[in-house]
């Protein structure tokens, strides 16, 4: 057999291969389960509003996503995530003592009733901000972590930035009323994302139904944990320039879904219109992850290299939200490199994988190697120059 038509046999084995593992964890749908037609989402009572399947990171519903809206103390949403940050950074500790400034004392609106020149640990502001919306609590933490609370929306704005909240701008720690202090429904529900995944741990404090402090118990304002025991967050925010906003975010046979309601008019209904969006997406949507990042999905071959294959994988989770039915439809595929000289960089992409529905591409992510491979001996590198060139020649 020639050398050619013998590499081109591997070639193709490899993707054929992988083509059918993923059928086979995926099998073509039966007359039983065809997919669901989906009705379209009517039309909320609210200014704006957006619905993202956590895991995916994709848009099911939305409304005015982007518009640049007045976020109310859904802004506190960034403020605890970035004291979890400082957190989890080592730069600041949940029983570190905050000493309460006249200016946190003062600050109107919800509050935590925390005492002016009495300490508090960060652990407990950190309850107040998220569940009694204590702006008190939010403007004290803010000063402990940055000096002021002008520096700390300047941290606020880098966050925005690193996280893409293309059309988010915070001026204070709060939330409360401020020229060039806006977010977008959209934004608030990729901050609730990150929320979520980068620290499991302080998120459950979302789900508490209410904190005492100073002898003052107060609940928690998202009506929809007594509701619906499948939400489990994240933040209510009111003002009479934002209306009635809520994020939430609820989980339904492993799926987790974020909402966010921006201007509804008033707590009942924003609760009413988060629900009525919940329902939508557990209903009409699926999600399913093909593959885990850093697993090995299978080797390529390296050419002049110590090693003369490496492991492949991807950089992150292939994670897909289709309507209900869909997913049965689809296969992924991978599609490998020929050539790969060394070295080889951990990191370095080396194919794609596609997930395909017939003859539609779906998605597609790059494979990736998952450990270096060196550059080999001189004699290896001589001999690998040979058959690349007759593989070149034939091919």
């Amino acid at each position: 057999m020639k050398i050619s038509q013998f590499l081109q046999k591997v070639c193709l084995s490899v993707v054929v291969v992988c083509a059918a593992s993923a059928v086979s964890a995926a099998p073509v749908p039966t007359a039983a389960t065809a997919p669901t037609v989906i009705p379209a989402m009517p039309e909320l009572a609210a200014r704006s509003y957006v619905l993202l399947d956590a895991a995916s990171g994709k848009v099911l519903v939305e409304h005015n996503g982007d518009e640049r809206l007045p976020p109310a103390s859904l802004t506190k949403l960034m403020t605890a995530y970035i004291a979890t940050k400082e957190m989890q950074n080592g730069q600041i500790g949940e029983k570190d003592l905050v000493t309460v400034s006249e200016k946190a004392w003062r600050t109107g609106g919800s509050r935590m009733f925390i005492d002016v020149g009495k300490q508090v640990s960060v652990d407990d502001l950190l309850h107040g901000i998220i569940i009694q919306s204590g702006n008190d609590a939010s403007v004290a933490l803010a000063e402990y972590i940055a000096g002021s609370e002008e520096a700390f929306s300047s941290m606020m704005n880098t966050a925005a930035t690193r996280l893409k909240l293309d059309n988010s701008h915070f001026m204070n720690a709060t939330g409360l009323p401020a020229e060039e202090h806006y977010s977008s429904a959209h934004d608030m529900a990729k901050l609730a994302r990150a929320i979520i995944y980068d620290d499991p741990e302080h998120y459950a404090i979302y789900a508490q139904k209410e904190f005492l402090w100073n002898g003052i118990k107060q609940p928690n304002r998202n009506l929809l944990l007594w509701r619906d025991k499948t939400v489990d967050g994240l933040k209510t925010g009111h003002t009479d320039e934002a209306g009635y906003c809520l994020v939430a975010s609820a989980v339904r046979d492993d799926m987790r879904l974020i909402s966010v309601v921006f201007g509804a008019s008033s707590e009942a209904a924003r609760a009413a219109e988060t629900q009525k969006l919940l329902t939508y997406g557990f209903r009409f949507f699926e999600t399913q992850t093909f593959y885990r990042k850093g697993a090995e999905l299978t080797t390529n071959k390296v050419w002049k290299g110590e090693q003369n294959t490496v492991k492949v994988g991807l950089a992150k989770d292939l994670t897909l939200t289709l309507p209900r039915g869909q997913l049965q439809k689809a296969a992924a595929v991978m599609v490998l490199d020929e050539s790969v000289v060394a070295p080889v960089n951990a990191g370095d992409r080396l194919g794609v994988v596609e997930v395909r529905m017939g003859d539609q591409v779906l998605h597609t992510a790059d494979l990736v190697a998952l450990h270096a491979v060196a550059e080999g001996g001189f004699f290896t590198r001589m001999l690998d120059a040979i058959r690349m060139f007759f593989y070149g020649l034939f091919n």
